[in-house]
């Protein structure tokens, strides 16, 4: 049987971490095994040593990925409202991000959505050091830098701390919106936090 090329190999490997990213967003880490992990990317899980030393490895790798994603999303969005002119219009990229952020859409999705969110209850249950928590604080830091970016306060010392309690809002009320078995409440924790965080500036929501 010939051998996998290096490029199929790491084709493989990008299609295992990006399946498992959303898997465990969407179920919790727990719930992933590894078979189900490969499965997802139409592997058998026989190869997965010849890419990921533990599960441990694929999902901090995966957790790593699904932070990226989320920043990539956000450079995205900097750049549509940019080209539209929209910084001195009523919609910023920062009221445009939590618009989308804090949406029943996002709610009800989150095999798809952010990683802080999706991934916050893995990463707390992990110990100190272990490579879960270690890929989610280093993707938090990350998200930190991204949503401090989307406003236009020129105080760093101010602007980072209200990307901290801003970004802690944010994750807060989606997880309640999600975790409510009422959808009167749910739609009201994010209408709610999105109209506080919207009045903090005078954006328009």
């Amino acid at each position: 049987m010939p051998r996998m090329s290096r490029a199929a190999a790491e084709e493989h490997k990008r299609q295992v971490i990006d399946n498992t990213s959303r898997l465990i967003r969407e179920r919790g880490a727990d719930q992933v095994s590894v078979p189900q992990a490969m499965a997802a990317a139409g592997l058998t899980h026989g190869g997965f040593y010849r890419h990921f030393s533990s599960k441990d490895d694929l999902i901090a790798q995966a957790i790593t990925a699904a932070f990226a994603e989320r920043s990539r999303a956000m450079e995205q969005l900097v750049d549509q409202v940019q080209a539209a002119g929209a910084h001195s219009a009523e919609r910023s990229a920062r009221t445009t991000y939590l618009a989308t952020y804090l949406s029943e859409l996002h709610r009800d999705h989150p095999a798809k959505g952010c990683a802080a969110a999706g991934l916050v209850v893995d990463a707390a249950r992990a110990e100190p050091g272990a490579p879960v928590r270690t890929a989610f604080t280093a993707g938090l830091r990350n998200l930190f830098d991204d949503f401090q970016r989307l406003d236009d306060n020129d105080d760093a010392d101010t602007n980072r701390s209200l990307a901290l309690a801003e970004l802690s809002t944010l994750v807060g009320a989606l997880l309640l919106a999600r975790a409510s078995d009422d959808a009167a409440l749910s739609r009201d924790i994010l209408d709610a936090a999105r109209q506080y965080l919207n009045g903090r500036t005078g954006d328009s929501p």
